[in-house]
């Protein structure tokens, strides 16, 4: 299994207000403090499968401007999601099975660039995208437990897609296993790592009763396992895939903050 990030936008900032307010409110956080923000979604190649987690932003997406009073600033390096896909070395042909965590632009930008992958993603979230069709697989989370996780569902051998509700009311994760390692996609679950970190909910939810639960189950899981934890909105995401940098809550990774 081989597992590569398909990066579409960097250069950009998020305010600890924003990833860190959730639920304390924004104003007990020092906008002083920006962290770095990107966007990537991720691949993975089982030598059978090209499997996407998540399409990214569509070619056509603005890239907004900056000012004091901007909360999460997308970034100023745009790639189009299929060139990044293409320089990984895959064409849209090559793609056999998509999982979206989620319905929003940046997770599900350029799924019709794939008509012929399988689609797969919670029933909530294919209602919310009317997605329809002999290649949508709406996923009812029929395999039971995953870990400490309650509903799960098998994709293939070592990748599964499991309920993480809270973000939105239909948001998932993804878990792929190799080479004793757990692979942890997540939906928005946070912005950035030092949000898992410091246990701390962003402002973006549907269901912040939810949000906390799933991020709690979140921690408790990579407390007990080994994980990778792959975010899209932060370059940590791509950094921890490249060095198969494994969760440790009790030592937190030092921040490198955007200037």
């Amino acid at each position: 299994m081989e597992i590569k990030a398909v990066k579409n936008i960097e250069n950009g900032f998020m305010k600890q207000s924003f990833a860190f307010g959730g639920e304390e409110g924004s104003d007990k956080f020092d906008d002083s403090i920006l962290y770095r923000s990107s966007i990537q979604n991720y691949l993975i190649d089982t030598g059978e499968d090209v499997i996407l987690v998540d399409t990214g932003v569509p070619a056509t997406f603005p890239i907004n401007e900056p000012d004091e009073s901007t909360p999460l600033f997308m970034g100023d390096k745009f790639t189009e999601y299929i060139t990044s896909l293409n320089e990984l070395g895959y064409e849209c042909e090559d793609v056999t099975k998509i999982i979206l965590t989620h319905k929003h632009i940046d997770h599900s930008g350029e799924i019709k660039q794939f008509p012929n992958a399988k689609i797969y993603l919670s029933k909530t979230e294919a209602a919310e995208l009317k997605l329809e069709g002999d290649n949508v697989e709406p996923v009812a989370f029929s395999d039971g437990a995953y870990h400490n996780f309650e509903k799960s569902q098998k994709i293939v051998d070592g990748v599964y897609i499991i309920e993480a509700i809270g973000h939105t009311t239909g948001n998932s994760l993804v878990i792929a296993e190799n080479d004793g390692l757990f692979y942890m996609f997540q939906g928005d679950i946070t912005y950035t790592d030092e949000a898992l970190y410091e246990n701390k909910l962003s402002v973006v939810f549907e269901d912040i009763e939810k949000a906390r639960e799933t991020l709690d189950k979140v921690r408790e899981f990579v407390k007990n396992n080994p994980t990778v934890y792959l975010s899209t909105h932060t370059p940590y995401g791509p950094e921890n895939l490249e060095n198969k940098a494994v969760v440790d809550l009790n030592n937190p990774p030092e921040s490198i903050y955007y200037e």
